[in-house]
Order: C-alpha cells, then sequence, then structure tokens
C-alpha cells in the first residue's frame, strides 16, 4: 500500500522544449543504476547497464534527441504520485475524465540482490472507467555519441544503441510502430484490468529476453525486498519519514557490484542558470562515503557499511596507498580521468555536459580527517580493523603531521590555493580520531607525535583563523570571507562552545536566505544555495546547546524536497527551484545526520 509523506496534490506536469522542472523527478533503482521519473511520466534518466555508464535515456540533459520512456494517458490528465511504503518504488495515479489508473514503477531486483541485467516494470493497473494510454521507448544518441536503431531477430525486435542492446515486451501493451529508432503502442485500462511494459538492457554482453509474466511477479518480490530493507533500518527520532526517505534515496546511490557509493545519479544537471557550473558527481567521494558510513552505523546497517570500508580500504591500497590518496574514484575503484566536454544542449540548454570531474587532481586536506573519523566510527561500533589497514592508518596521520601547513584547495575544491579554516580543522579531527584508534589497540604509531600536533592546530586555528570584528571563523587566515564548511566541526567536537555558536549567528546573517545557506562569500553571484549547509547549521545549533533553534529550524528544512522526498543539490532561494545533480547524497546525508545528532542531545 502506498503511503502519502503529506496530502497528495495534482502535480505540474508541463513539459518546455522536452524539458520539466527538476522537482519534478522521483528516482527508482535497483543498485546498479537509478532512473529518473518525471510527472508525467516519463522517464528521462536511465544508464545502463550502471549508474555511472554514458546514458542511452538522457531526455533530462538533451530534450530533442536525449532519449526517453515515455507512458502516459492520451487525454488530458492529472497526477498524483508517492513511494510504495518503505520502498523506493514509484506509484503514480493518472486520472483523467474518463477514469483512472495507477502506474507502478520500480527497477527490478532478483532474488539475491540485483539482476545480472537491467530491468525497468512499469505495471498500470486500472482503477476505474476506462484510461487510454500511450507508450514509446526510444533511446537517444547517448550524449551525441551513438545512433539508435531497431533490429529485428528471430525473438522479435531489439533496439540498439553504442553496445547496449535492450528488449522490450509486456502483458497487454498493445506494440504497435515506432519506426526504426523506436518501439511503440497503446492499451486501455478499464478497472481491475492489468498491464505491463517491460524494458531491459545489457552493455557489451548477450542479452536475457525477460518473460513478462515472471515481472510482474518479480515487481512484487522488489517491494517486499525494499520493504524487508526498510525493517532492517533502526531509526524511531524525529523527523523519521524525512529521515527514512532520504536513507533510501541514499541506498540507490550504492553501487551494490562494488561497495562504493555516488555522490550523485547524474552529471551535468546545472548550479546555475548561467551554466559553466555542469560537474558529473557519478564518483565516489571519501568525503561522502564517511558521511554515509556514518550514517549506516547508527542505522545499524551492516552489510552496506561493511561493503563501503572494505572497498574504500582495497582502492586506496590499489592506487599508492597514503601517498597517493585520492579525493574521489570511480564506482568501480579506479583513478578518475579527465573530462569530456559533450555535444549536447544540457538540460534548459544550459550546458556544458560533462563526463568526468577535474577535482580529482586537487588536493583537499579534509579527506583525511574525513578517512580516519570513518573507520573510527567503524571500530566504533564494534568492528575491528585489519594489521594492514591498522598501519595504513597509521601513515595517514603522520602525514597530515606533515602537511596540515600547506595550502590546499578545501572542502569546495576552489582553484585558489589557501590555508583553508576547515582543511586545518579537518586536520585536527584526522589526528583526534588517529589518537582514539591507538588508544583503542587498533593502529600502530606515534599518538603523542600525534597529539602534540593536534594541539598545535587548535592554537593556530584559533590565532589566525578568527576574527574578532565579525565574531566568526573566516574562511582563512587574513580575510573577511566566511566559508560553511567549518560547521561540519561543531559536530566532529573541534569546537562546541561560544565561538562556534557566533560562527553560526555570522554564517546566517551573511551566507543565509531563510532557512537556506549559500557555501561561502560571494557564491550567491554564481549559483543557489547549497542545501547540505542547511541541514549542518541545523546539526552545529544543536551542538552548541542551542537545540530550541536547531529543531525549529529542522522543522522547516525536511520539507525543502520535493514531492517524493528527493533533494538536489542546491535550491534557488528566491523560487525553491532545485539546481544542480540529483538526487544529490550531500543533501540527503545532511538531512540523516542533521535529524540524529539533534535527537542524540536530547
Amino acid at each position: 500500500m502506498a503511503a502519502s509523506r503529506t496530502s497528495p496534490q495534482p502535480l505540474s506536469t508541463e513539459r518546455v522544449d522536452g524539458y520539466v522542472d527538476l522537482r519534478s523527478y522521483a528516482a527508482i533503482g535497483d543498485g546498479r543504476s537509478v532512473a529518473l521519473v518525471a510527472t508525467d511520466g516519463g522517464i528521462d534518466w536511465l544508464p545502463i547497464p550502471s549508474l555511472d555508464s554514458r546514458p542511452v535515456f538522457a531526455r533530462l540533459l538533451d530534450g530533442e534527441h536525449g532519449g526517453s520512456i515515455d507512458l502516459a494517458p492520451s487525454d488530458d490528465f492529472t497526477v498524483t504520485r508517492e513511494y510504495i511504503e518503505s520502498t523506493n518504488v514509484l506509484a503514480t495515479t493518472f486520472t483523467t475524465a474518463s477514469g483512472v489508473a495507477i502506474v507502478t514503477d520500480a527497477l527490478i531486483t532478483g532474488f539475491a540482490g540485483r539482476l545480472p541485467w537491467v530491468e525497468l516494470a512499469r505495471r498500470i493497473d486500472g482503477v476505474k472507467g476506462a484510461v487510454k494510454f500511450r507508450w514509446k521507448v526510444a533511446p537517444g544518441t547517448a550524449l551525441a555519441t551513438a545512433t539508435p536503431w531497431v533490429d529485428t531477430t528471430t525473438h522479435g525486435r531489439i533496439l540498439r544503441v553504442d553496445g547496449v542492446t535492450m528488449a522490450v515486451r509486456g502483458l497487454d501493451h498493445g506494440p504497435r510502430g515506432g519506426g526504426n529508432r523506436a518501439i511503440a503502442g497503446s492499451f486501455t485500462t478499464a478497472a481491475k484490468s492489468r498491464h505491463l511494459l517491460v524494458v531491459a538492457g545489457t552493455a557489451e554482453e548477450p542479452l536475457h529476453v525477460p518473460r513478462p509474466e515472471l515481472t510482474d511477479v518479480a515487481l512484487d518480490r522488489t517491494i517486499h525486498g525494499w520493504q524487508e530493507w526498510s525493517r532492517d533500518f533502526g531509526y524511531d527520532g524525529p523527523w523519521a519519514d524525512h529521515v527514512q526517505r532520504s536513507a533510501l534515496a541514499l541506498k540507490l546511490l550504492i553501487y551494490a557490484p562494488t561497495g562504493s557509493i555516488a555522490a550523485a545519479a547524474t552529471t551535468s544537471v546545472p548550479e546555475n542558470t548561467d551554466g559553466n557550473k555542469n560537474w558529473d558527481y557519478r564518483y565516489a567521494w571519501i568525503r561522502d562515503l564517511a558521511y554515509t558510513v556514518h550514517a549506516l552505523t547508527r542505522f545499524g546497517l551492516r552489510e552496506e557499511t561493511q561493503a563501503a570500508v572494505a572497498w574504500l580500504m582495497r582502492t586506496i591500497r590499489a592506487h599508492g596507498g597514503t601517498s597517493e590518496l585520492g579525493i574521489f574514484y570511480t564506482l568501480a575503484g579506479e583513478l578518475p580521468g579527465g573530462t569530456t566536454e559533450l555535444s549536447v544542449p544540457g538540460w534548459r540548454g544550459i550546458g556544458p555536459v560533462v563526463e568526468g570531474n577535474p577535482a580529482g587532481e586537487q588536493s583537499q586536506h579534509g579527506v583525511f580527517g574525513d578517512l580516519l573519523s570513518l573507520m573510527l566510527n567503524y571500530v566504533r561500533e564494534g568492528n575491528v580493523l585489519d594489521v594492514a589497514t591498522g598501519r595504513m592508518l597509521a601513515s595517514v596521520a603522520d602525514r597530515v603531521c606533515d602537511i596540515w601547513q600547506q595550502p590546499d584547495s578545501g572542502m569546495w575544491e576552489l582553484p585558489e590555493l589557501q590555508r583553508y579554516t576547515s582543511s586545518a580543522m579537518g586536520c585536527w579531527q584526522a589526528l583526534d580520531s588517529a589518537i582514539e584508534l591507538f588508544e583503542l589497540g587498533q593502529i600502530p604509531g606515534s599518538s603523542e607525535h600525534w597529539r602534540i600536533e593536534r594541539d598545535v592546530i587548535v592554537e593556530w586555528v584559533a590565532e589566525n583563523c578568527w576574527s574578532e570584528g565579525m565574531q566568526s571563523y573566516v574562511a582563512w587566515p587574513g580575510t573577511e570571507s566566511l566559508d560553511a564548511s567549518v560547521l561540519l566541526h561543531a559536530p566532529s567536537g573541534f569546537d562546541r562552545g561560544e565561538r562556534m555558536s557566533t560562527t553560526i549567528d555570522a554564517l546566517k546573517a551573511h551566507l543565509g536566505r531563510e532557512q537556506l545557506l549559500y557555501r561561502y562569500t560571494g557564491v550567491d553571484a554564481d549559483e543557489g544555495a547549497f542545501v547540505a549547509c542547511s541541514f549542518w547549521m541545523a546539526a552545529s545549533l544543536a551542538c552548541v546547546k542551542r537545540r530550541d533553534e536547531a529543531i525549529a529550524m529542522m522543522d522547516e528544512l525536511v520539507e525543502l524536497s520535493n514531492d517524493v522526498g528527493i533533494l538536489a543539490e542546491m535550491i534557488e532561494p528566491s523560487d525553491g527551484a532545485f539546481l544542480g545533480n540529483l538526487p544529490q547524497g550531500l543533501s540527503h546525508l545532511a538531512l540523516v545526520n542533521a535529524a540524529i545528532t539533534i535527537n542524540e542531545t536530547a
């Protein structure tokens, strides 16, 4: 049975030149890929076979040639939708003048997790009256790199594009036509009728053609599987519905084949309406993985925690260990390559569209704090480290002692090298975590050396990174610019006192717009407000004993998501429009960790 977060209201289904508002998208997934479903029933994003593959359905970024899987009534309709309770399976109710029907969308999972292929199921159940539906499966040009075509085989028509092979099958789905680049059809529902549309695909390998009657059964199994996962989810504090929905969104970003965790499901969704701030977030950042594992351990989700930690340790060792510690890696555990700009227009014509992310070549000192605090949280939950991992983490702490005084690009991956305040705080976090890991008998090393250098960092930040005039930590020594990433270091324990409290006030005054917050001074001219920053502020308020304010802020922030609880990277304060890639892991992580932090300060 579907459960709504709020009383459902009809949603806008307007398209302009093929594009919809970013708030229109719900996400479904299978542990390997993610599809984005618009309010009008169009699937505008689906990479096959993996989340980081070049997408063959990408109308999100190319309204004319990107490709989509359309399914909607032929006549005018209104829409309400919700996720089926405790799942990432979407139920959309279409109402026309002649009848009502419900479309249930899922990426199918198998008996033991993900299938060896991608299988999209779209079940259409008639509720009352009659509703005529039209559908079309039209692959795109793989971001202007290939041409789709229909191939007639012994087992029926098959779609092919850029090494991807797809079959379209169904139950009473009325296939007819579509031309030589798509497959299309139509059917009419009646009360208690059932129709099914199935799209299955592989890349660079043979294709198992689905049997629709088995897919229909598998859809129910997929719903049950999500609900079983949610039963293991342990959180009964405030904002529980929002926390669980964000946890389910994060689960979509966990890449089951390796255990890595993607920062977001998309690439090149613009951070502002002028373009030129379009990035690929389909990589596994150590920072995001650390925050995710921290949340997963608090929820008692053991398998995902172990898989992520094991993947990260293997990946770091495979690429030079701590001497070559990356900021992020591919979902398969490889080093990121360069960037490629593709000849497609981008969402609503706002380019560029890129594959790759140039930040992989930067130095960011905060990553050391992320890594060591991740492993400390892992140990605190009753786990133990192997000898090789312990030695590697000890070498990380030794390296922090040597490099924390050097400039870096900071958390925001800026081109200007500075001795960023939050980077120094992150190095403090690394050493503080290493000391506790040593005391727990998990890593070797010179804890006294780490202790001395940790305390030197505290003194340096106090003397160089504080503005008496602004009563705030500043972004780096000698500036009056502010940086919201220092808010991460109230929960980390660096400062839970008066200085952090007045810093919160300064950040709200200078970077705040109502309940939203920009990342740093001056960036409001270039992008929307960064969703995670607002949740960091709510958590920080609780840490500095301003819990009533934290609760009031959190009550407002949890309503920032769209109708089904999905959050993007940024929000435009003037109209609430989504900006940036989505679902954005850091936004959902910030919501989850803020709720837990506020609850734990009770």
